[in-house]
């Protein structure tokens, strides 16, 4: 058995290595994939384009403005004389957000009472329109603080601590950066795209050529036919997620926090599992082209309700419980809690448990319906 297979093996490894843009397909792809949708995804929100409508010009209303450019995340790009001119530049999404400071807010402020500042919004993006309010409401936040200190001082009156105060940590991402959270989905996205799309294509390339019969002719057996045919492509899923991870390190500096040997050994039940789904489009198409658009009809829906671009619990109970049957929802949970968290085994049990128990289910599927169809 071991020679049979060891010559299917080279057989396979051949015919990938054969192929020029085969190769460019596995290990170039990946690569510049993630490189450019990790510097394409991005939840961080910075450079706000920003119009300024300064109705007060004191000394009061520029020191705010300059607190909104100093922090980086607001980028004054026009500075407007009038209320009418807000509507067009918001409408041709010329700016995200307007700061509308109103005559006598200096006079307002050096009263002791509350001075209005207005901040409106581009809100065809909510996420990133919550984003650019929090920022803004937080530097107004700050400025009022300021103010009022300065105004106590000037009374004589010892500014007071304040009773309660919020110190923040994010753990495992302390700057919050979105990277760290795209780029190892990212890895898992490129995984399943290519150990679906390649290893089911090439069984069914087998078939298009009418090689498979001179193949199932010889002595060997089923199980050294679809071992022969779907390890090569777990090889080159180790080699392309080597690659991804060594880019991940070098361009963006992400480390794997975890143990590094127990990311390869998950992962090898990750690619297991899709090579099961991969058989079973292979058995049921006839032609490559069958076999691709099968393979996207199924990437989709893994890929949308993985948890990958929407956070799970926000979906519907039922399509919650339909995530349980996706690889790729458990491998993100196992890629991030080793690559960001490193933790173990000991935390991630049902993840592995049922990353284990899908790809046991579809393996046996696939042998029972490839083995009927090579009959």
């Amino acid at each position: 058995m071991i020679q049979r297979l060891k010559q299917m093996l080279i057989k396979e490894f051949l015919q990938i290595l054969r192929d020029r843009r085969m190769l460019m397909v596995i290990f170039g792809m990946p690569v510049i994939q993630m490189v450019v949708m990790a510097f394409a995804l991005t939840t961080d929100v910075t450079h706000i384009r920003t119009a300024v409508l300064d109705m007060d010009k004191t000394p009061s209303s520029r020191e705010l403005i300059s607190k909104f450019t100093a922090g980086g995340y607001f980028q004054i790009i026009q500075v407007i004389t009038s209320q009418k001119e807000i509507k067009g530049l918001l409408d041709h999404a010329i700016v995200r957000a307007v700061i509308h400071i109103p005559s006598g807010f200096e006079q307002t402020i050096s009263k002791g009472t509350t001075a209005k500042v207005q901040v409106l919004t581009d809100g065809t993006d909510s996420n990133t329109t919550a984003i650019v309010q929090g920022y803004a409401g937080s530097i107004i936040a700050d400025y009022s603080n300021q103010k009022l200190t300065e105004q106590m001082k000037k009374k004589g009156i010892k500014p007071v601590a304040a009773l309660v105060e919020t110190r923040e940590r994010a753990w495992f991402n302390t700057n919050q950066e979105s990277k760290y959270y795209f780029i190892p989905s990212l890895i898992a996205v490129m995984l399943f795209i290519f150990s679906l799309l390649l290893t089911s294509i090439g069984i069914v390339k087998e078939k298009e050529i009418g090689t498979i019969e001179q193949v199932m002719v010889t002595p060997i057996r089923k199980i050294e036919f679809i071992l022969g045919k779907t390890l090569p492509y777990m090889i080159t899923g180790y080699v392309s997620m080597t690659i991804m991870l060594c880019v991940a390190f070098i361009i963006f500096n992400i480390h794997v926090t975890g143990n590094i040997l127990l990311l390869y050994v998950l992962s090898g039940l990750y690619l297991f599992g899709n090579m099961g789904i991969a058989l079973m489009i292979s058995a049921s198409a006839e032609t490559q082209q069958q076999a691709m658009l099968t393979s996207f009809l199924i990437l989709m829906p893994c890929v949308m309700l993985s948890g990958f671009m929407f956070p799970i619990k926000n979906m519907p109970d039922i399509v919650q419980y339909a995530t349980f049957l996706n690889p790729m929802r458990w491998y993100l949970e196992i890629l991030r809690g080793i690559v960001m968290k490193g933790v173990g085994i000991k935390v991630l049990w049902p993840a592995v448990t049922a990353q284990a128990a899908l790809a046991a289910a579809f393996i046996t599927l696939a042998w029972a319906r490839f083995s009927k169809t090579l009959s």
